[in-house]
């Protein structure tokens, strides 16, 4: 394994600031000034749920089986979805991200701790 220079590390630093920065930049530069579709702009609204759905369904479903596959996880054992189910009720009704939080982390602790 070679030994990075620091400037070599400020070099890659600032690589992967720009790669990063360029592509959320440009749609708001780009498009700032302009007025977008209804259409387009209800199809936006509805990313962030979905991302976070699919990134929350695999740790909420699935886990690890003894040959290393995942295997879906319904069972009773399972604290996290009772825990999502509360946390998700709680983010529905209060609309507070903060006690949403931290009624989710309280619900698991304590499904944890009684189960």
């Amino acid at each position: 394994m070679s030994e990075y220079l620091p400037g070599d590390q400020l070099a890659l630093i600032l690589g992967m600031a720009i790669v990063t920065y360029i592509p959320r930049a440009a749609p708001l530069m780009l498009l700032s000034s302009r007025e977008l579709n209804p259409i387009l702009m209800r199809w936006l609204e509805m990313v962030p749920p979905a991302v976070l759905a699919a990134l929350l369904a695999p740790e909420l479903l699935l886990q690890n089986s003894p040959d290393g596959s995942k295997e879906l996880f319904l069972s009773g054992d399972n604290s996290f979805l009772p825990a999502a189910a509360i946390t998700f009720i709680t983010g529905w009704v209060g609309r507070n991200f903060f006690v949403t939080v931290a009624v989710g982390m309280a619900s698991l602790a304590l499904l944890r701790h009684f189960l």
